[in-house]
């Protein structure tokens, strides 16, 4: 089997893995409004992200972050701030979306060569910690006089009302999950990739070897 043809092969099977991984976003960030884990807000939707950057790369992860963004948008869940700034909401969320699948991708390439496992823990935490700090800057650039008439009286400061009322624990638990099931979902697809290429070995025939 020649190089091309091999190259072809790995470029199909990123392409579907990472449609794969596109209907997961979608799927997860929908469900993620309704599924909750005692105080929290279950999202998931970071996890397909980090697994695309560690198997398909950064162009697959960017991609997967505006598809995010594109449906947090769509969905409703960014409804209250674009009734304050529709530009403002377009450009924090798409953005934060888009970056945090861009240093997904790129913090798990700079160390994929030291340390798989670590390459995808490092991704794991990057990436909700991106979405989050763009969240916050776009609060503070677009919304803050906003932000001050939302935070009624329980709140006697802007910061403490967007990490501990609008971030909250919901953050910790997000970045939790993530590093926790991020590596374990790769590890997975890992040992699928190993049986797909033993049984590709084993179903090989002789006209192949020689043909190589």
């Amino acid at each position: 089997m020649s190089l091309q043809i091999k190259s072809n092969k790995a470029n199909v099977q990123k392409l579907v893995l990472g449609a794969i991984l596109t209907a997961l976003v979608i799927i997860l960030q929908l469900l993620g409004t309704f599924v909750r884990f005692g105080p929290f807000q279950v999202s998931l939707v970071l996890i397909p992200i980090v697994i695309g950057a560690a198997t398909c790369g950064t162009g697959i992860s960017t991609w997967l972050g505006l598809v995010f963004g594109a449906v947090v948008l769509l969905n409703g869940d960014a409804a209250a701030f674009m009734q304050v700034s529709v530009p403002g909401t377009l450009l924090t969320v798409l953005l934060k979306g888009i970056l945090c699948g861009l240093a997904a991708g790129l913090v798990y390439r700079l160390f994929e060569k030291k340390n798989r496992l670590l390459a995808v823990i490092l991704a794991a935490v990057v990436c909700p910690l991106v979405n989050t700090g763009v969240f916050v800057i776009g609060c503070y650039v677009f919304f803050l006089d906003t932000l001050k008439t939302w935070m009624g009286t329980e709140f006697t400061d802007v910061t403490a009302y967007i990490f501990l009322g609008l971030i909250g624990g919901n953050f910790l638990f997000e970045l939790l999950t993530n590093i926790v099931l991020s590596p374990l979902v790769v590890k997975l697809i890992e040992l699928w990739e190993k049986r797909a290429r033993r049984n590709r070995a084993a179903n090989k025939s002789p006209d192949e070897d020689k043909k190589q």
